[in-house]
């Protein structure tokens, strides 16, 4: 087989979703946009339902529909970007849910929708998405007499407890929102970290489910396998790939693997990165191509079938730093060639 291997632990995922809810006595929803960080939104979604998450966010209307094709009618799925021109007939058909984030999405909702439900995102600072206060105080009255379903914000700095942007966006939700009787968010995984202040009435992890920082003691999800096409033995003062940016000054073998920055391996892990077999370390030698990399095996006493890029001796963060980026990056880049396999009783 040519392509990689990508393995997702549904088990592992379900159980970062009970720990993250344990500290906590509020809702715990589930954050399943960008299609499950990259891991498969509507295998994640039903893994998680079947745990007990009632509720789903996603990005957009369109990954919403993934997720409903995938649930059915008995959840809540909740679209952070709102209701954008062209989603009215979605919205309404499929049971969605928008998060409204500008007076001009109020009013689009209302009119066209007048008795369907909808939430509120407001800007408690972090200057992205939802409603400023002077607009907020303008609908506020308007808003409550509609009933939304939940009144959001989102943390700037949460991955940074001692930052003082998350006591300041704490400070201005609670102002915006405390006369409100609608349930309230403000945390997601780093939002759940830093306490109970952040809680309020739903907490909607997103990072932490699919074992990526800041939860630190999430369990590893995703493990990915590289196949070995072909090895090449080196004498000292060979080079590797393009460009010429590795000289082996020994004899040296080099195995090189289906996989390259078409399948998420950024660039930036030439000559930087590890991959493994079993437990012994392999550096990845030479740049990143689009479908292949090389890596030296010189220290293996036979050709491995597989070197692994991910899994529980490299984590997605740990890899991420290698290439000068963060977790998320690396989990919502995995390409559409791996052959995607899940594991656990929840993949059953």
């Amino acid at each position: 087989m040519g392509s990689a291997n990508l393995t997702i632990d549904l088990d592992a995922i379900v159980a970062n979703w009970r720990a993250l809810d344990a500290m906590t006595n509020c809702e715990t929803a589930a954050v399943v946009k960008a299609d499950g960080y990259g891991l498969g939104a509507e295998r994640v979604a039903k893994a998680l339902a079947q745990a007990g998450a009632r509720r789903f966010f996603v990005a957009v209307a369109e990954e919403g529909a993934a997720v409903r094709n995938a649930l059915g009618p008995n959840a809540d799925i909740l679209v952070f970007g709102g209701h954008m021109r062209g989603d009215t007939d979605m919205i309404n058909d499929l049971y969605l849910t928008p998060m409204l984030n500008s007076l001009d999405q109020l009013t689009r909702h209302f009119e066209a929708l007048p008795n369907a439900p909808f939430g509120i995102q407001l800007d408690s600072g972090m200057n992205r998405l939802g409603m400023e206060s002077p607009e907020w105080d303008a609908v506020r009255d308007i808003v409550a007499s509609q009933g939304p379903v939940l009144v959001m914000s989102h943390l700037a700095c949460a991955d940074t407890p001692d930052h003082a942007m998350n006591r300041q966006q704490l400070a201005r939700f609670r102002a915006m929102t405390d006369d409100m009787t609608a349930p309230r968010s403000l945390a997601a995984t780093g939002g759940i970290l830093l306490g109970p202040e952040y809680h309020f009435d739903l907490t909607r992890p997103g990072i932490g489910l699919y074992g990526g920082l800041p939860f630190a003691d999430a369990q590893p999800v995703a493990s990915l396998s590289l196949p070995v096409i072909q090895t090449r033995d080196l004498v000292a003062g060979e080079t590797v790939g393009y460009g010429n940016t590795w000289t082996t000054n020994t004899s040296a073998t080099i195995a090189t693997l289906s996989g390259g920055y078409a399948d998420g391996l950024m660039r930036a892990l030439g000559n930087g990165a590890t991959l493994w077999a079993n437990d012994i370390a392999c550096p990845l030698v030479g740049r990143v191509s689009m479908d292949l990399i090389t890596v030296d095996i010189s220290h293996l006493h036979e050709v491995p079938r597989h070197l692994d890029i991910l899994g529980p001796l490299q984590t997605v963060d740990a890899l991420a730093e290698k290439a000068g980026t963060i977790g998320y990056e690396i989990l919502t880049s995995l390409g559409p060639r791996y052959t995607r396999r899940y594991s656990g009783g929840f993949a059953q």
